[in-house]
């Protein structure tokens, strides 16, 4: 293509603006190779290696209109909405991953807006892609969806199997992919320096930049952390009784009393269930005494069983149930309701709540999340579950 192809200049044009106005954009845009697709492409689309544009849709915007194309570009790449479609509706997966990128981009001002009907709507702000999907999936049928708005662009299939022209990857290419976007993440937020990054964003390199604590030492740390030093006037301290003063010893309180959910609505199955209790029961079997009470949620709280020293080992017989949507304020109405206060709450999740992560003020919790480690919830200790090598 010609240096002075129109188009080409508009859309070069559009990253030199968002490298003057919003520098993580306009670093993160600068990687990919400009490619007119034009035989196989109504709008745009980007594999993070390459952008792929349709003349006739660039020639209808502005440069400052491109701005907002490119920018919506790269945040499917960072939000990794290629890879987490999974056996979802793509056209509705699209949309609502459209939602997503598109509130982001006006909260932040990015570009103008182009000359269509975008999906955006202010009701979906901090949303994942995940939960606006599972909304309007039952809330609308697929003439009503067409009301609402329209597409900006293809999303790529990512097991690569799409029209002639379409690029094709392998799934060893999409983690090569994926890790590219990592680091050009990075590298664009050093650039763009502190305050030039989306908060959102910024959570996400921050995570993939600081040391991630093991899933198994974090339970243990946090179960260990529940234990209370008392005092009390009944076992003085040696110290006390050399200097003439009466002080008051330590108590240890050795029961350890938490709560466990398991989120079974996502990509959590049986075995990772199980895995994740026989390490809680590990742990246990370390004190004299614990109460734990466990129990299964998606939309409600299933199959709630105590457990204490005399009943440790019955804890690898305990059934999970459950399948359905996903609410996390269940398991915080559950406590409630039945009066109970846990030294610790530990949530075993896919990290995808319908809406509210739950009560930050209720009491300590912890989330152990299994599937997507770019997830960081808003509140409490957290780390990302590894299953163990099963030889």
């Amino acid at each position: 293509m010609s240096y002075m192809d129109p188009i080409v200049d508009k859309i070069v044009i559009a990253r030199v603006g968002l490298l003057l106005r919003h520098p993580f954009f306009g670093n993160m845009a600068t990687r990919m190779k400009l490619i007119d697709a034009s035989d196989w492409l109504a709008t745009a689309a980007t594999d993070f290696r390459n952008f792929y544009y349709n003349r006739d849709f660039f020639e209808k915007m502005t440069p400052r209109q491109v701005e907002f194309v490119v920018a919506h570009e790269i945040l499917h790449c960072v939000y990794d909405h290629m890879g987490r479609r999974e056996g979802r509706d793509p056209q509705i997966f699209n949309i609502a991953a459209d939602y997503c990128v598109n509130g982001l981009l006006k909260r932040e001002r990015i570009g103008d807006d182009p000359p269509v009907k975008f999906f955006h709507d202010r009701k979906y702000d901090g949303w994942s892609a995940e939960q606006v999907y599972d909304e309007i999936y039952n809330k609308y049928d697929e003439e009503q969806l067409k009301q609402l708005g329209e597409m900006l662009d293809e999303h790529l299939d990512p097991e690569g199997e799409g029209k002639d022209g379409q690029p094709k990857h392998s799934k060893e290419d999409l983690r090569k992919i994926r890790d590219e976007i990592k680091e050009a993440m990075i590298q664009a937020a050093n650039a763009a320096g502190a305050g030039n990054v989306p908060g959102d964003i910024a959570r996400m390199i921050k995570e993939m930049t600081e040391p991630k604590m093991n899933w198994r030492e974090l339970l243990r740390q946090q179960i260990q952390s529940t234990v209370k030093n008392d005092y009390s006037f009944s076992r003085p301290s040696r110290k006390s009784q050399m200097s003439g003063a009466i002080l008051p010893g330590c108590n240890f309180d050795t029961t350890i009393d938490i709560c466990v959910a398991i989120d079974m609505s996502g990509s959590i199955g049986d075995d990772q269930a199980m895995d994740f209790m026989s390490e809680i029961k590990g742990i246990m079997q370390e004190f004299k005494d614990f109460n734990i009470k466990v129990w299964c949620f998606d939309t409600k709280v299933y199959n709630e069983q105590d457990f204490d020293g005399y009943s440790a080992d019955e804890i690898e017989d305990y059934e999970v149930m459950g399948g359905g949507g996903t609410e996390f304020d269940v398991n915080w109405d559950y406590m409630k309701e039945n009066d109970i206060n846990p030294k610790k709450f530990i949530m075993f999740t896919d990290g995808y709540p319908w809406g509210s992560w739950g009560d930050e003020d209720y009491c300590d919790t912890i989330f152990i999340i299994h599937g997507n480690d770019t997830i960081v919830p808003p509140f409490g200790a957290h780390a990302y579950y590894e299953a163990p090598v099963r030889k």
